[in-house]
């Protein structure tokens, strides 16, 4: 048997995981009392971004242990399984490391791991992507490669409503999140092979999610044949004008959506809402 792998970043409910078979390995949350919780486990989205609000300091993120891998990796092995590790980007966390150091420990070479090279809702496209070559009963490797050309495709655009989040959890400089808070700018930040920047910005909200649609314009668009995702941390609302850009727009079903959850929330603030898609017409 092949079982998918991912970690709690993807921001796949746990329902879902379940019915389509994908194993998480939850990152830890800690706020400033010292209380740790399990991303995706122990606090839900709305628990988290209640107590996210009345935080003097920001919460702490950790990665997973090398032993929580290795005792998914053991249990693979010990049932004769392979495995398909899909996992958020080594350029932002050590979470694919750890995994890394896990497969080293467990003396079986039917474990694949892939760094997604993107975060949240961008690796649950590939995540699902996987499932879903898994259950036509592709062999591991042909998923591995499919996997491996598809992640340079995978595109994550996001209105941030405060890049003071980006900023201390040090995933954008001191320098890009100033630039977003004069003049009443609000920022759009990409992900793209990787790497987290601040791609456009605009004055005001409107302003600010005409940016977002012209930067996926502009980087390509999206490919209406392969699945999309729209996602938001605090507030439901701020998803709906991506919504009805994919309706009104590009005349296209609304998007599933989802709530992103306490790891990737802690750096994306409150207010944030995003896309992730694969871009159209990539080599």
């Amino acid at each position: 048997m092949l079982r998918i792998l991912t970690d709690s970043t993807a921001d796949l409910p746990a329902a879902l995981a379940q019915r389509m078979q994908v194993e998480i390995i939850p990152l830890q949350v800690t706020f400033e009392n010292g209380e740790t919780y399990r991303d995706g486990l122990d606090l839900s989205p709305d628990e988290f971004y209640e107590r996210l609000s009345e935080c003097h300091k920001l919460p702490s993120t950790s990665q997973p242990s090398p032993e929580a891998f290795e005792k998914a990796f053991q249990d693979a092995q010990d049932a004769g399984d392979e495995v398909i590790a899909i996992l958020l980007s080594s350029k932002i966390s050590g979470t694919y490391q750890s995994a890394q150091i896990a497969a080293s420990l467990v003396d079986h070479d039917k474990i694949y791991l892939i760094d997604g090279l993107s975060a949240t809702l961008g690796n649950q496209l590939l995540v699902r992507l996987a499932a879903e070559l898994r259950d036509e009963g592709r062999p591991a490797g042909e998923i591995v490669s499919i996997l491996e050309e598809e992640k340079h495709k995978v595109r994550l655009l996001a209105v941030v409503d405060d890049l003071k989040y980006f900023r201390k959890g040090g995933r954008l400089s001191g320098a890009e999140a100033f630039a977003g808070t004069l003049l009443g700018i609000k920022p759009v930040v990409g992900m793209k092979d990787g790497h987290v920047s601040l791609v456009g910005k605009a004055r005001g909200l409107p302003g600010v999610y005409v940016a977002l649609f012209k930067q996926l314009d502009q980087d390509g668009g999206l490919d209406p044949d392969k699945r999309y995702l729209v996602g938001y941390t605090a507030h439901h609302r701020a998803m709906e004008p991506i919504q009805k850009y994919l309706i009104g727009n590009l005349h296209l079903p609304a998007a599933e959506v989802f709530h992103i959850g306490p790891v990737i929330g802690t750096h994306a603030g409150p207010g944030a809402a995003g896309i992730a898609y694969f871009a159209k017409g990539e080599d």
